[in-house]
């Protein structure tokens, strides 16, 4: 069963750090543009950071742009979002999606996603 995991979330201070993981199972990672979403309670969900199948293009959204960094590592068929100087407002669930593409695009044109994982900022 084609599957991706999230892992890395959990409870941090305001200006900590996490690193979150989205592995694959059943199925490489290598042909698949890779994005991060968010969905905090009551909004809407937003798109965070992507990155195409070779790691040579990424793009983040202005609220976390100097502050994440998405990358891939093909040996491992893993993507990682790091995430640094965390705001409480970087509160929320993070999904991983992949689409069969070397394109990024909005979040309904995705094949797979993670079951999410949570992100709490606070003191």
């Amino acid at each position: 069963q084609v599957q991706l995991v999230e892992s890395g979330g959990g409870l941090v201070q305001p200006g900590g750090s996490l690193r979150l993981s989205c592995a694959a199972s059943e199925f490489t990672l290598t042909y698949y543009a890779i994005s991060w979403f968010r969905q905090a309670p009551g909004k809407e969900r937003e798109g965070v950071s992507c990155i195409n199948t070779s790691g040579g293009r990424t793009n983040y959204a202005d609220s976390v742009k100097g502050r994440f960094t998405i990358s891939r590592d093909s040996t491992k068929n893993t993507v990682y979002l790091q995430m640094n100087s965390l705001k409480p407002e970087d509160t929320a669930v993070y999904y991983c999606a992949a689409r069969r593409s070397d394109y990024c695009s909005g979040y309904k044109r995705y094949n797979y996603w993670g079951q999410g994982t949570q992100v709490t900022v606070s003191s």
